[in-house]
Order: C-alpha cells, then sequence, then structure tokens
C-alpha cells in the first residue's frame, strides 16, 4: 500500500488510542531494515511507522559523506517506492533530533515538504521529532512552538520529548537521574505552550524511568503509573476526556510485558523499537557466519562457495530474523491484525 497519507495516519493513531493499542516504530539504516520492517509488518498484518536518526540518516547518505537530510530523502523515497508491495500502510517519521541537529537535519525535511505540499502534494514525512530533553524546558517548548507551527501547516504531526531518557542513541544522551520522570507540571507547561492540538497535533514522549539501549532487570525503574497519573491531572485540570494526551514510549528495551501494557493502556500510541531489532538482525549474521565458516571465507586454500557468502544469502536470513522480531512487536503492542489496508 502506498505511504500513509496525513489524514490516513493520524486516524492509525486515534484508532490505536479508541482500541487500546499502540503503534511500534522501528528504526532503519538500511534498506535491507526497511524491507525487514515491511516484511515482518505484513506477516503480523499490522500498520506501522518507519523512522529514522540523524545517525541513520547519515549512513543512508553514504558513511563517509554524512549528509543526513540527503539520507533521510533517500529513505523516505525508498520506502515510497518499495511500500506498494505490501499489503499494509507504513508512516515515515523521523526520531530524536536534538538542538544542533536542527539546521542539518529536520528544518531542511520540513522544508522539503512545504515544497511539496505547495504542489498539491502530501509530505515527505507525516511526522517529525524535536528532541530538546538536553535543553532548559522553557527552550525547549519554544522551540517547539515554532517547528508546530511548520508542521501544522503542511499536516504533518509534531513529536516533543519532556523529560529526559537516559542512556544514548546516535549521539544523543541522557543522564539517568531525576529528569526521567516527568512531572505533571511539566506536562501542563507543555500544555500552555502548544495547546491541545488547536495550534497542530502534536504526540509527547514523557518519561517515566526509560533508558535508551539494553538494561539489565533492576538497574533502571520503570513508572508506567506516572503516565496515568499526568493523564489524569490534566484531565481534572483542562476538563477534558480520559488520556487527553497522545504518548510515546522511549527506550523500551528490557521493559517487561506488563510494563508495556501499562504503558499502553495510559496512552501511548507509539512505542520505539531500534536496540532489539538491530540485535535480532545482527544475531542472524553471526549465526550465519559461524556456521558456514568454511563457506563464507576461503580457509587453507580453498575457494569457498559463492553461493553462501553471496551478501543476499545471508541478508535474507538477517531480514527474515529481523522481520520476525517485528512481528513479535506487534503483538506485544496489540496493533498485529489490525491493518486497515
Amino acid at each position: 500500500m502506498p505511504i500513509a497519507t496525513p489524514d490516513q495516519y493520524a486516524e492509525m493513531l486515534n484508532t490505536a488510542k479508541t482500541k487500546g493499542f499502540a503503534y511500534p516504530a522501528f528504526n532503519v539504516s538500511s534498506s535491507q531494515s526497511i524491507n525487514a520492517v515491511l516484511q515482518g509488518l505484513t506477516e503480523a498484518g499490522s500498520d506501522g511507522i518507519i523512522q529514522v536518526t540523524t545517525g541513520g540518516a547519515d549512513y543512508f547518505a553514504g558513511h563517509t559523506v554524512k549528509n543526513r537530510a540527503s539520507g533521510a530523502l533517500a529513505m523516505a523515497r525508498f520506502v515510497q517506492s518499495v511500500a506498494d508491495n505490501y499489503p499494509i500502510t507504513v508512516a515515515l517519521h523521523t526520531d530524536h533530533c536534538p538542538k544542533g541537529a536542527l539546521e542539518d537535519f529536520v528544518l531542511p525535511l520540513i522544508s522539503a515538504s512545504e515544497d511539496e505540499v505547495k504542489a498539491g502534494r502530501n509530505p515527505i514525512f507525516q511526522s517529525h521529532m524535536w528532541d530538546g530533553s538536553a535543553i532548559p524546558l522553557a527552550e525547549n517548548l519554544e522551540i517547539a512552538k515554532d517547528i508546530l507551527k511548520r508542521t501544522q501547516a503542511i499536516n504533518a504531526i509534531l513529536e516533543v520529548e519532556i523529560g529526559a531518557v537516559g542512556g544514548e542513541e546516535d549521539g544523543v544522551e541522557g543522564d539517568i537521574n531525576e529528569n526521567l520522570y516527568t512531572t505533571l507540571d511539566d506536562a501542563l507547561s507543555m500544555i500552555d505552550s502548544l495547546g491541545m492540538g488547536e495550534n497542530g497535533r502534536y504526540m509527547a514522549a514523557l518519561t517515566f524511568g526509560n533508558v535508551h539501549g539494553v538494561y539489565k532487570p533492576g538497574n533502571v525503574k520503570l513508572r508506567p503509573e506516572l503516565l496515568k497519573e499526568i493523564q489524569d491531572g490534566v484531565a481534572a485540570k483542562l476538563g477534558t476526556g480520559a488520556k487527553p494526551l497522545d504518548l510515546v514510549f522511549h527506550g523500551g528495551s528490557g521493559s517487561t510485558d506488563a510494563e508495556i501494557a501499562e504503558a499502553v493502556a495510559n496512552g501511548v500510541v507509539k512505542m520505539n523499537i531500534d536496540t532489539d531489532t538491530q540485535y535480532a538482525f545482527t544475531r542472524a549474521v553471526a549465526g550465519y557466519m559461524l556456521s558456514n565458516y568454511d563457506s563464507v571465507l576461503k580457509v587453507d586454500g580453498e575457494v569457498g562457495n559463492k553461493k553462501v557468502y553471496d551478501p543476499r544469502a545471508w541478508g535474507k536470513v538477517a531480514e527474515t530474523a529481523m522481520a520476525a522480531r517485528v512481528a513479535d512487536a506487534t503483538r506485544q503492542l496489540g496493533s498485529a491484525g489490525h491493518s486497515n489496508s
């Protein structure tokens, strides 16, 4: 199916909240990882979100070039070309753009979408993340307000981070401290600056102990109940219905099924998946190479086996393993079987 239109993307998020599930958002950095996501979503009968970070976009452009705006556009064009081959719908998103990367990542991409919209077409990306978690909240929200005006004008959605996710992802680092827990006052400040949709739709990555990367049980204390406290507090303060905020779950690797289910029940409509799919892909490659050692290498003067060391041979194995992890994520988040395509 084609890439989601802005209206289809908005309806996807509305449906997720209404039916009590979340869409997985998969970070990609190559055509292989894109194909794996599309394969896995299709096998699970789930729509989903494909997203790229600054580092992933640099890699798409060529690791010696590192033109992230060019790389992100190349990624989007590839998905637009191949998504028609699959019976599911995907939205495109840019992930984790810190202040220092605005000028060479998100803002040029918004400009490119502005040109598309002026020409009567849809925006290239359906949503963009501004990650102001490393700067003071007031500055974070002031920048978010400016970006929201532009995303509203192209019918795209903004994602903001209020609080800080610990750990590191593509150069965006967060300390493990009290900032891992967003407060109700933080959320109310966000609403005071950005509104409740009248100034443009946005999603909020509120933090409740999240940490990027892999962590052992007990090292991080997730508090998904905090999301309910904030949702209830906002509803009481503003007189809205239940779960007024569209929430995003970052740094979920190592989370228990119960923690994920509670976060989704409290209004999470999008959950980022990266570390787990990276491992699934690389683990399959490692297993293949170790199992076929004397075929992928020219050992003791032999010639190896071209059919075995052909990158397509082990690439298919890696993509299929990653696709299986993609499908697992849809079942964990409840989006499996909910494709509207």
